[in-house]
């Protein structure tokens, strides 16, 4: 969709925006215009949830950002001019929401990002989330009128940004009263400072709860749950995916290659790469747990769907989740160009049902009471339901 007006090469940036090419020379246009262009018409919006949000299959994020402590660096340590990379290619992809949270690389994360897109805030979305412990003062955590209050301005203050798009609990509080939160929530998208909210990591019932209190009061209300899950991952499919088809709340899905496990590079009776983020004890503990047979038994499906399709690893994990119900965006990782590339690569065509089949089965793990027993009453409770 190259046009011309005016000798002024045009190009498609966006889901709904034009763009003077300015300043790419003729041969830049040529060499890296249909390559943009192909991601570009390919990527998909998804509406979010009970919202009229549009957000792509597919968003970045910016864990790998900073590098700011050990665990943070075993993801990655990517600087501005890196970011702003990367942000590029995600841009020209369509790729255009970017997901942090407050206490990655301690902040600094945020910190990078809003530095990256200065100029270009208005072909994006932020969505940053906050909960977790962010100082040594007693009030420094949770989501109390307190906390979130600072939380919110700390956010918009390290993002050089004026609103942020989706911003989400980043884990359920117990303490605080959720009348207390739901409020402080709406209260900031009445001024302006948040566009949607939503949570993460919530239970069912925490979900379930907070959605009937918004409902109750007149509330903004949960139109998003960022959600672990992956094909070595499928718990959230046992509670929380029939909540979220019910009561229409988009999924945003973190690490959907199985904290990594799905890159491709972990093998039966093969080493670890020396640069794989599972080296690290620290991220294989405070990751989700995972036998290591699963995760070959898994692989070995997808090899053979690879062989089939011509497709990567990633490719086909990411792919098989986009075509999962509830699923909105799958927010993906990379320290590197390539890596981004590779993950792009898993829009624009679709796996067969025979492929889905193979997978799902591969997959498969009994699951817990009372789910096991809901399932044998498959004439009244099909899934995902």
């Amino acid at each position: 969709m190259n046009r011309r007006r005016g000798g002024l090469a045009l190009r498609w940036e966006g889901p709904a925006r034009l763009l003077r090419d300015r300043d790419a020379t003729p041969a830049q246009r040529r060499l890296s215009r249909p390559v943009a262009m192909s991601w570009l018409m390919t990527m998909e919006y998804r509406v979010l949830g009970k919202s009229g949000l549009k957000v792509p299959a597919l968003s970045l994020g910016t864990g790998t950002f900073g590098g700011g402590s050990e665990f943070f660096r075993a993801w990655g340590a990517s600087d501005v001019k890196d970011a702003s990379r990367l942000i590029d290619v995600c841009l020209d992809a369509g790729v255009t929401m970017f997901d942090s949270a407050d206490i990655y690389s301690g902040g600094l994360s945020e910190e990078i990002l809003g530095q990256a897109i200065k100029g270009r805030r208005e072909r994006l979305l932020i969505s940053t989330k906050a909960t977790f412990r962010s100082g040594t003062g007693a009030n420094d955590v949770g989501s109390s009128r307190y906390h979130l209050l600072d939380a919110v301005d700390g956010c918009l203050r390290r993002l050089g940004t004026d609103r942020i798009d989706l911003f989400q609990l980043h884990g359920f509080d117990a303490i605080t009263p959720l009348e207390e939160t739901l409020g402080t929530l709406d209260d900031l998208v009445r001024a302006g400072k948040l566009r949607y909210i939503g949570c993460s990591n919530f239970s069912g019932w925490h979900l379930m709860k907070s959605l009937s209190i918004a409902e109750r009061h007149g509330l903004a209300r949960y139109v998003a749950h960022q959600a672990y899950y992956s094909l070595v991952g499928r718990d959230y499919e046992n509670e929380l995916m029939p909540l979220a088809l019910s009561e229409n709340v988009g999924t945003v899905v973190w690490s959907p290659l199985g904290w990594s496990r799905l890159s491709g590079k972990v093998r039966r009776g093969a080493p670890l790469p020396t640069t794989s983020r599972l080296r690290s004890d620290l991220v294989v503990q405070m990751g989700p747990p995972i036998e290591d047979e699963y995760v070959y038994s898994v692989v070995d499906a997808l090899d053979e769907v690879a062989a089939e399709t011509g497709k990567t690893i990633p490719q086909i994990a990411l792919n098989w989740l986009l075509s999962r119900p509830t699923v909105a965006t799958l927010i993906i990782g990379a320290r590197t160009e390539a890596q981004l590339r590779d993950n792009l690569g898993a829009i624009g065509w679709a796996l067969t049902t025979e492929q889905i089949a193979k997978l799902d089965k591969a997959s498969h793990r009994p699951r817990p009471y009372p789910y096991w027993h809901q399932e044998a009453f498959k004439e009244r409770n099909p899934f995902p339901v």
